[in-house]
């Protein structure tokens, strides 16, 4: 009988059990594909052109993994973010630190989302709003931005879900 002296592999970058990845739900693809929409929708107006929400979301289907989202969710948050940026602009600005154009566009787009699902669509809880906004951000975002989106959400959801914060 041998002995087996081979020592485990616990470097995590060559390990792949060491976090498993979860497959995306149809709601959080959805999500996802939202955020995409609406930082291209984002850059575009920053850059001074007039962005086309039809044409970002033709392109945005053209991607075969779109078919797996929940569409009239994904139509829902990119549609509805779009026609109502500068009120949700408004909304977020209070809680902002700065400028909402000095913020990098996935942030903004994260927090657009999560201030669109906060005040408009009531059908989401306030903590699934926020932790969906956090997610995107944390998926597609720089280093600490989820932070910052959970930081101004959670504000936020004191001032317009204030009843729902306070049960819990």
């Amino acid at each position: 009988m041998t002995k087996n002296t081979s020592i485990p592999n616990t470097d995590k970058s060559t390990n792949k059990n060491a976090t498993p990845k979860r497959a995306l739900t149809p709601r959080r693809r959805a999500r996802e594909y939202a955020l995409q929409g609406v930082y291209q929708w984002l850059v575009m107006r920053r850059a001074g052109s007039l962005p086309n929400a039809a044409l970002i979301a033709k392109q945005l289907a053209e991607d075969p993994a779109f078919a797996r989202c929940k569409l009239d969710l994904f139509q829902g948050i990119f549609e509805g973010v779009v026609e109502r940026a500068d009120e949700l602009d408004s909304l977020i600005a209070p809680a902002l630190d700065r400028p909402s154009n000095e913020l990098s566009p996935v942030e903004h787009a994260a927090l657009l989302i999560g201030t669109y699902e906060l005040a408009i669509d009531l059908s989401v809880p306030y903590k699934v709003a926020i932790n969906e906004a956090v997610e995107l951000a944390k998926t597609f975002g720089g280093t600490d931005g989820h932070k910052y989106v959970n930081g101004v959400l959670d504000l936020l959801a004191q001032s317009l879900r204030s009843a729902e914060t306070k049960a819990g």
